[in-house]
């Protein structure tokens, strides 16, 4: 203990307490009240907590001499109970700090109260809820006093010592709360025996229930007049007790959650007891027993004459003495007692006159080395406040592990020392003690407790461990050469944990370095592990092509992390070694790019293959283009020359009548290449693939000679194909008619029936007399009779058909004669008061502005116009003004170009006035005049402007037009001032 600074100091409170009404007898605290009683009979209550003080006199009323046995006051303060003893017997007293006068509790009179427990757990500042009374004769009575009753609520007597009657001299109780009640624990204690009492419900069934069953009680032999117990309290619970008995101070933690049951059914929550003997507080030979005691959370305070020794409760040694300073005339007398407050963590000590008080400077700074003296190291760690003190602590247990050879555990030990040994220091202990495990065990302990920031040191006993690791395992092998064919488990342990090892300080370990290590001690496996780890696929795909090991490759490959690359480069080789699962894992990738894997199916498709086995690259080319859609040409280059190398071609023909690009707009049928396809077909020989390609290039004549040489029927197809060019489907059927005829056998008869049949297969298109040249020069006309008379009918038929058409020819000519001669007579009746659509004048005026139109001939005394069937007439001025002014810009230009030609070759124009064409031959020569008019004619007035589209078009027409909205703004209505406005009178 470090005897420098004192643990508990003494301090004068107050010197002439008692006032002068006696010499103080007894004392109580709770929360910063102080409560004593004197020889007199008076209570006086100091309340440091506001400085108040007041005292009232218990022995008013009461003959002779009176003296305060015992005062008690709760954990808040608010609540006292004292006693009152004399001549005329005892009494109880009850007080509230709220009250001026106490009450006396009538049903105890006669009754010495010796202890009482209070509830802490459910005490409030206006009510003491159950509360405990141990009395002078062995008696236990449960009182309750609310402060606004001014009374008590009742007084039950609980219990009584019959076996040994005997005082109560001390009183405990706690309480907890349970799903099923509360539970009590109650702890009493008299001169010889400790009590215990416990169970859920109220106090009265508690206590009642042990008329049935033994109270469980520890008996000490010797007997001490002022026996005394007490409950260090921390945080409002119970830790620890401590019994003042005449054997010693009995003493023990307290766990309530405790659930250890007995054979008579009380339950045990007393833990870790101990007997404090008095013989360990004399120096010598003589024992001296305390007269008072007092409890901190690591000591006892006993009082021994004028002194209080501090006894440390862990170790049982006295740390420290502590002087009073007494007046004259109390030096010769002894310190009556000590008393706590638990709520303000004082202690108290008063004699006859004077009040001490007893202060505590952070008792548990030294408890840490206690503890490691007595080597309980898990409660000196507990209690350690600095990384120095818990290095002492850590260091003490690994030289005790080491010494007695348990290097294991003190290398977890030495691992968690920061300062007071150095790492070398520690490392070189097992390197000279030859204890290679323990050295590694070290290491990884320490990497524990190292932190985020020590990055350098990491990764250097990172890889100290991996090698330590890796000579572990080759000397297990060494170990173990031949011994058994199967590896034993501390080698596969190892091999577990060092592969754990490797994935938690994958982030930590130099990647080249660790990976030299592993090829260097030849760990293959270990060396894979690490490149997964580190995500170097390349290494780990590399190991299992090389294991043969294709699907734990494609696992690999399969991840998401794997660059696709690694994809490509290994196709090659996975595909070689299992074709199956390389193109299922290939369907199986998004984003693979088909085009780069051609080299590997090219190797693939070149080795030998069994002719019942799926070729698996057609399988993956198969998905690309109909799964995929792909378009690449190589893509279907490729697999169109994999179709060609198979033995039936059906699957050749069907992927050449595939569309592919069917549905798009635009889109190509084909993406293959097909010159390539028909050199490849050719070289193969797959002729009507052949056929196929030359039709699909339109080489309509080379697919048909081609297919006569495979079979006529598909000569026939494909001569049939040509539907949009007459005589090259013409040209084609003769081709296949030469070579029917040419290769016909039989009789001459025969083969003539033959070819005839053939010409009702060409639909009409081929005629006897086509083919006649293909037959030999000595056949007969007979055989042909009935052929040549079937021609000669279908001509006469065509014959007829021409005649019909042209008789209904010569008819239609005769009634357009007749139209046109009706239309020449065409006229239209204009009323005299018949108005201009567009100007509203008269048609019939006669104007001179009007009279000579340029371009036009007057009829009299009128201007031109135009009379439509609808009934609307125009001026021809007018209603060229309107069809340019309605009509597009550049429709416009065209009538008014035409309307200046027709101006400027107005005056040569040879026409009646009514501007109908004259019989005269001359004069009927359409002259230029005239198909200038008439193209005038057909651009103003092919429709009523008032009935046609024109009018329908000009709804779409803004009712202001662009080139007119510098006039908007003349419309607009200005304010003017009252000054300017002018008034106007309108002449009705």
């Amino acid at each position: 203990m470090d005897q420098g600074r004192q643990v508990f100091t003494v301090d004068l409170l107050e010197r002439y307490a008692a006032k002068g009404r006696g010499v103080i007898t007894c004392m109580a605290a709770g929360n910063d009240v102080i409560v004593i009683g004197t020889s007199k009979g008076w209570v006086i209550r100091h309340d440091f907590g506001v400085g108040d003080s007041f005292d009232f006199d218990l022995s008013a009323g009461r003959p002779g001499e009176q003296s305060i046995h015992r005062v008690f006051v709760d954990p808040g303060g608010s609540h006292c109970i004292a006693t009152v003893v004399g001549s005329g017997g005892a009494e109880t007293y009850y007080t509230h700090a709220r009250w001026n006068k106490p009450r006396v509790l009538t049903k105890l009179k006669g009754l010495v109260v010796n202890t009482v427990a209070w509830n802490r757990q459910m005490i409030t500042e206006a009510s003491t809820k159950e509360v405990i009374l141990g009395t002078d004769n062995g008696q236990l009575h449960e009182i309750a006093v609310d402060e606004k009753d001014k009374r008590e609520k009742y007084i039950k007597l609980l219990y009584e010592l019959t076996e040994i009657p005997g005082p109560f001299m001390g009183l405990q109780m706690e309480t907890a709360n349970l799903s099923n009640g509360t539970r009590y624990y109650v702890m009493a204690v008299t001169p010889t025996r400790l009590y215990s009492y416990t169970g859920i419900g109220s106090l009265e069934s508690v206590f009642a229930s042990y008329a049935n069953r033994q109270v469980h009680f520890m008996e000490l032999p010797g007997e001490i007049p002022n026996s005394e117990l007490h409950f260090f309290i921390k945080q409002r619970r119970a830790v620890h007790f401590a019994w003042l008995s005449g054997a010693g101070i009995y003493h023990g933690g307290l766990n309530f959650g405790a659930q250890h049951s007995f054979p008579n059914g009380d339950e045990n929550f007393v833990e870790n007891k101990a007997l404090l003997g008095y013989s360990k507080l004399s120096e010598g030979s003589d024992t001296v027993e305390p007269t008072s005691m007092a409890v901190s959370e690591f000591h006892f305070l006993l009082l021994i004459g004028n002194k209080v020794k501090v006894v440390n409760r862990i170790s049982e040694q006295i740390i420290e003495e502590l002087q009073f300073d007494q007046t004259s005339e109390s030096v010769s007398r002894d310190i009556i007692g000590l008393c706590s407050d638990a709520t303000a963590g004082l202690f108290y000590a008063y004699d006859h006159n004077s009040i001490f008080q007893v202060s505590v400077n952070d008792e548990g700074r030294d408890m840490w080395k206690v503890y490691l003296d007595m080597k309980e190291y898990a409660a000196s760690l507990a209690n350690c406040r600095d990384p120095l003190q818990r290095d002492q602590v850590y260091l003490l247990q690994a030289d005790a592990a080491f010494s007695s050879r348990d290097f294991l555990r003190a290398s977890s030990f030495y691992a968690k020392v920061t300062y007071i040994l150095s790492f070398e220091e520690i490392t070189l202990k097992f390197i000279s003690a030859g204890e290679q495990d323990a050295l590694r065990t070290f290491l990884l302990r320490k990497l524990d407790n190292l932190t985020k920031d020590d990055k350098c040191q990491i990764t250097m006993i990172s890889t100290w461990a991996t090698e330590l690791y890796l000579d572990k395992i080759n000397r297990i092998l060494l170990e173990e050469d031949g011994a058994s064919e199967s590896p034993s488990s501390e080698y596969q342990s190892i091999i577990q944990e060092f592969r754990a090892f490797l994935s938690d300080s994958k982030d930590v370990l130099d990647e080249a370095t660790t990976m030299k290590l592993l090829e260097g001690y030849g760990r293959v496996e270990e060396l894979v592990y690490f490149a997964n780890l580190k995500e170097q696929y390349e290494i780990v795909i590399h190991h299992y092509i090389q294991q043969g090991e294709a699907k734990k490759a494609l696992e690999v490959l399969m991840k998401p992390a794997v660059p696709i690359d690694l994809q490509y480069k290994f196709a090659p080789d996975l595909i070689a070694l299992d074709a199956y699962e390389t193109v299922e894992s290939w369907m199986a990738t998004k984003n693979l790019n088909p085009r780069k894997m051609i080299p590997a199916m090219m190797r693939y498709s070149s080795e030998p293959h069994a002719k019942n086995e799926t070729h698996e690259v057609i399988k993956y080319l198969e998905f690309c283009v109909h799964r995929l859609h792909n378009e690449d040409p190589g893509i279907h280059n490729l697999l169109l020359s994999l179709y060609a190398k198979q033995e039936d071609d059906g699957a050749l023909l069907r992927f050449l009548q595939c569309k592919f690009g069917k549905g798009r707009e635009n889109g190509p049928d084909f993406f293959y290449d097909p010159k390539y396809a028909l050199r490849l077909c050719l070289k193969e020989k797959r002729m009507r693939a052949c056929v196929h390609i030359y039709s699909m290039m339109s080489m309509h004549e080379e697919a048909v000679a081609l297919a006569l040489q495979v079979d006529p029927e598909l000569a026939m197809a494909e001569a049939d194909k040509v539907e949009d060019d007459e005589e090259l489907r013409k040209k084609l059927w003769l081709m296949v008619a030469k070579h029917v005829v040419q290769q016909e056998k039989g009789t001459k008869r025969e083969n003539i029936r033959k070819a005839i049949a053939f010409l009702k297969e060409t639909d009409g298109l081929l005629k006897i007399e086509d083919i006649l040249p293909f037959f030999p020069d000595f056949a007969l006309i007979d055989d042909f009779k009935e052929a040549i008379c079937s021609s000669l009918e279908d001509y006469n038929k065509q014959i007829e058909e021409l005649k019909e058409e042209m008789n209904d020819a010569t008819h239609g000519a005769d009634n357009i004669r007749n139209d046109i001669s009706a239309l020449t007579q065409r006229y239209a009746v204009i009323d005299r008061d018949e108005e201009c659509g567009a100007c509203k004048r008269k048609i019939l005026v006669v104007g001179g502005d009007f009279r000579m139109s340029r371009g036009y001939t007057s009829v009299g005394p009128m201007a031109p116009f135009y009379v439509f069937p609808c009934g609307h007439s125009f001026h021809s001025h007018c209603l060229i003004a309107h069809v340019t002014r309605c009509t597009s810009e550049s429709q416009a230009e065209y009538i008014l170009d035409l309307h200046k030609q027709l101006s400027l070759l107005g005056e040569g124009a040879k026409k009646d006035l009514n501007g109908v064409m004259t019989d005269d031959p001359v004069a009927s020569i359409i002259t230029p005049t005239d198909k200038l008019r008439a193209k005038l004619d057909d651009a103003i007035a092919s429709e009523c402007p008032f009935c046609g589209e024109l009018m329908i078009s000009e709804i779409s027409k803004p009712f202001i037009l662009p080139e007119e909205s510098h006039q908007v703004s003349s419309w607009e209505i200005k304010p003017h001032t009252i000054s300017t406005q002018r008034s106007l009178s309108l002449t009705l």
